[in-house]
Formats: structure tokens, C-alpha cells, sequence
């Protein structure tokens, strides 16, 4: 009889043993993640680090109606007459960008305001549209594009 308690009491032994020891190696775990996390143990020091960081403000004050190299900076829009009213009038709905992808004659362009203000709400421009229409068909009519240039250096092999 004595052996059955012997046996149980020799794995109770082991149990609380192997408890200890996955507690023992659980917390020196924590302890070398918190030294990988804080290497300079900041938390028990007793004076606090405290850094002043100036930040420098450089006010840049933008002109909306910068031109560099005949481009309008804000819009991307050729320097021309007109600029400001077509600025002042199409870039109010949609960007720039959608006027300058957009290459069309001036009757394209006349097309595309009538069609602007009869779905899109786009109100009347009176004097402005010949405004408009003269500049966009000056500085985003269609190009016409040649054939590709001759290819020249070019080492040519026969095929077997």
C-alpha cells in the first residue's frame, strides 16, 4: 500500500517542480522581451528623459498665380489668355487635368460646355464662353500626329 502513495506522491513532487520551473522561464522571458523593448531600463529610473524638440515653421505663402516656363503652377494650364477665366471657371467642378487630357476642336469644345450645362449643371457662361472657347481650342486643339520616325543603329540578322 505504501507504494501506490509513494508513486503519488513522487508525481505530485514532479508536477509542482515542472510548475515552478515553467513559471521560473515564463518570467525570465518577460524579463530579456522587456530588455530587448527597453535596453536602458527607463521605467525604474528615476529621473524621467525628457528631450525639448523646436520645430521650425517656414511660412511659404503660395501664389495660386505663379507662372513658370508658361505654365500655370497650381493648374498646369498653358499661359495664354484667357488663363484665369478658364481657371476661374472649369477648375471650380473637376481638376485641371480632366480639361488637359482633352484634346478637341473649338466646336468639340463648344459641344462639350453645352453638354456640361444641360447634364452636369454647369451654369451659363455669357461672355466668358467665347473666353473660354478661344483658349481651349488655341492650347488643347487636337495635335496631329506623323508617322513614327525611321529606325536607324539598328543591327538587322537574318532569320534561318
Amino acid at each position: 500500500m505504501e507504494q501506490p502513495n509513494k508513486f503519488k506522491e513522487s508525481a505530485a513532487l514532479i508536477r509542482k517542480l515542472s510548475v515552478t520551473l515553467f513559471v521560473f522561464f515564463i518570467a525570465i522571458a518577460g524579463i530579456l522581451v522587456y530588455l530587448m523593448v527597453d535596453p536602458s531600463l527607463s521605467a525604474f529610473s528615476s529621473k524621467p528623459e525628457t528631450t525639448l524638440t523646436v520645430l521650425e515653421t517656414n511660412e511659404i505663402k503660395d501664389d495660386f498665380d505663379a507662372i513658370e516656363d508658361g505654365i500655370h503652377l497650381r493648374t498646369g494650364f498653358i499661359a495664354d489668355d484667357g488663363l484665369m477665366t478658364v481657371v476661374n471657371n472649369c477648375t471650380n467642378c473637376h481638376s485641371a487635368k480632366l480639361v488637359t487630357q482633352n484634346r478637341m476642336t473649338k466646336e468639340g469644345w463648344s459641344a462639350t460646355i453645352k453638354w456640361m450645362q444641360e447634364t452636369q449643371n454647369l451654369w451659363d457662361l455669357g461672355d466668358n464662353e467665347v473666353i473660354i472657347l478661344n483658349y481651349l481650342a488655341k492650347n488643347y486643339a487636337p495635335e496631329q500626329k506623323g508617322r513614327r520616325e525611321n529606325l536607324t543603329n539598328i543591327e538587322w540578322y537574318t532569320l534561318n
